[in-house]
């Protein structure tokens, strides 16, 4: 079997032959009149009309002085159906080929014929080749859905081969984006703003998670990647908006997991003159939406959880459910107990363990069994710091998370807005984050200020792309199109790019 190199030299040979014969293999123009699936759906009125289609060639058959081209776009495949034809012409310049030049084409070239449609002999609905241009001359082959292209690093760091190959992956991307399309069309029917605030922070905050750091050179000082959206839009807030979100990535510097990447999309909103009843109304229905839109069910099967979005959403309580599977009252205990309960369930303890460090990570242990989809509510108002206090129990705050299939796929509360109570709590977070915990809130005395001058009362919620990752069945990385992976040079690019890599 050739090689890498071996194949792609043979195609270097041919792209000079190309040029030998005036034909310029990369030309910037192409036209299109109608889509390949379009050729198909349209047949009987097309049939014996012209058109002009575009594609990548997939497949070559050449029997004699006829030849069967395969052809797919976007929309699907089509074949082109070529004869030698005794007055056909090539305008070398507009890069024109004959059939006698077929020897120089490959699977994986960009083409654009033009010619009438019509059905072979065996019933192939087609395209009858009166011209040939070529488009775009590959230099490496593309494997066949034939081949297999199954190696899991080979497609992570080839996303552009897998999606040609594999193209359920590439449907995953398309969902992916009815997704987001889905999310922003019912925030903008709901008159909610979309503004997009800055990555770059002098201070980061919004969420617990360790920040990556950057330099900018103009104003001589280190800034923040953000790790949330929250703060920038409730500043929005006391600005006057009411309604305002944004959709974006924040970057999170943390280890990968089936769940979580250090860099990924998500979504923020926040309501003003709602509170957290009225948010998670508001998310059922939004939920139920978008997953309606992006994959036409409310029914999925996630694993081992059946799930089902279109009944009534059941509530779960924090501190109650933290109660009864580790007999801990998370509003009256000791370190000590926390320690020991994580120890008994075989969970981590680490030195700079804290009593909201270890009650979150006992509930993790008991979410990961959950199928829902649950509210979570009466969360504990000592790992809630921007949350406002519950007036029917005071030690707990108005925050309510959805969890389905053992994952937490949002977080939102009514906000706190009061600068005396907010700026306590930034303090207490401080205090743990010199105390060796990276993951705590940072002080944002500027967001004091603006709590100072005053911000209505608001309900807000954040969700990442972790919602579609879940309900598509897929981990983390394969959830994104390009996800970040250790840099390397395999040995086959260094064999074709000698003078690169010495």
């Amino acid at each position: 079997m050739a090689t890498l190199k071996e194949l792609r030299d043979e195609r270097l040979r041919k792209l000079a032959d190309l040029r030998s014969l005036g034909v310029n293999p990369y030309p910037a123009k192409a036209t299109r009149s109608h889509d390949l699936n379009a050729v198909h759906n349209d047949f009987v009125a097309l049939e014996g009309q012209p058109v002009t289609v575009v594609g990548r060639i997939t497949s070559i058959r050449k029997f004699g002085k006829i030849a069967f081209v395969v052809i797919k776009d976007e929309t699907g495949s089509l074949q082109l159906f070529w004869a030698q034809k005794d007055e056909a012409s090539a305008n070398r310049d507009n890069s024109e080929l004959l059939i006698a030049d077929i020897s120089l084409l490959d699977a994986g070239d960009f083409i654009e014929a033009t010619g009438k449609v019509i059905k072979t002999k065996t019933g192939e609905e087609s395209v009858d080749i009166g011209s040939l241009r070529l488009l775009t001359k590959s230099l490496r082959p593309m494997p066949t859905a034939q081949d297999g292209f199954t190696n899991k690093e080979e497609r992570l760091r080839r996303r552009y081969v897998d999606m040609n190959v594999n193209d359920d992956v590439r449907q995953r991307f398309i969902r992916r984006s009815k997704f987001w399309q889905a999310t922003r069309d019912i925030l903008n029917n709901n008159q909610f703003t979309e503004v997009n605030v800055p990555v770059l922070e002098h201070t980061t905050g919004g969420a617990d998670a360790n920040p990556f750091v950057t330099h900018m050179d103009a104003l001589g000082q280190d800034f923040y990647l953000r790790i949330s959206h929250e703060l920038p839009l409730k500043r929005l807030l006391g600005a006057g908006f009411e309604k305002v979100y944004d959709i974006g990535p924040r970057f999170r510097n943390e280890n990968y997991s089936d769940e979580h990447l250090p860099e990924h999309i998500a979504m923020e909103w926040y309501w003003a003159y709602a509170n957290w009843r009225d948010g998670m109304k508001f998310m059922t229905d939004l939920y139920r939406s978008v997953l309606q839109t992006t994959f036409g069910t409310l029914q999925f099967k996630l694993g081992q959880f059946d799930v089902d979005l279109a009944k009534d959403w059941e509530e779960l309580d924090y501190v109650q459910t933290i109660k009864d599977r580790y007999d801990i009252d998370p509003l009256d205990c000791e370190i000590s107990q926390i320690q020991d309960a994580l120890k008994a369930n075989h969970l981590e303890v680490e030195k700079t363990e804290n009593i909201a460090r270890g009650i979150d990570k006992l509930w993790k242990n008991i979410r990961k069994d959950i199928a829902g989809p649950v509210w979570l509510v009466n969360t504990p108002l000592f790992i809630s710091p921007l949350a406002k206090v519950n007036p029917d129990r005071p030690a707990t705050t108005q925050r309510f998370q959805a969890v389905v299939a053992g994952s937490e796929l949002c977080n939102g509360f009514s906000e706190l807005n009061d600068p005396q109570e907010q700026l306590q709590r930034f303090v207490e977070q401080q205090q743990m984050r010199d105390a060796g915990d990276d993951e705590a809130m940072m002080l944002d005395i500027d967001f004091i200020e603006m709590l100072e001058y005053g911000m209505p009362p608001a309900c807000g919620l954040g969700f990442s792309e972790r919602v579609f990752w879940i309900f598509e069945g897929v981990s983390a990385r394969e959830g994104v199109p390009f996800p970040q992976l250790r840099s390397e040079i395999d040995e086959t690019t260094k064999t074709i790019y000698p003078t690169l890599y010495k």
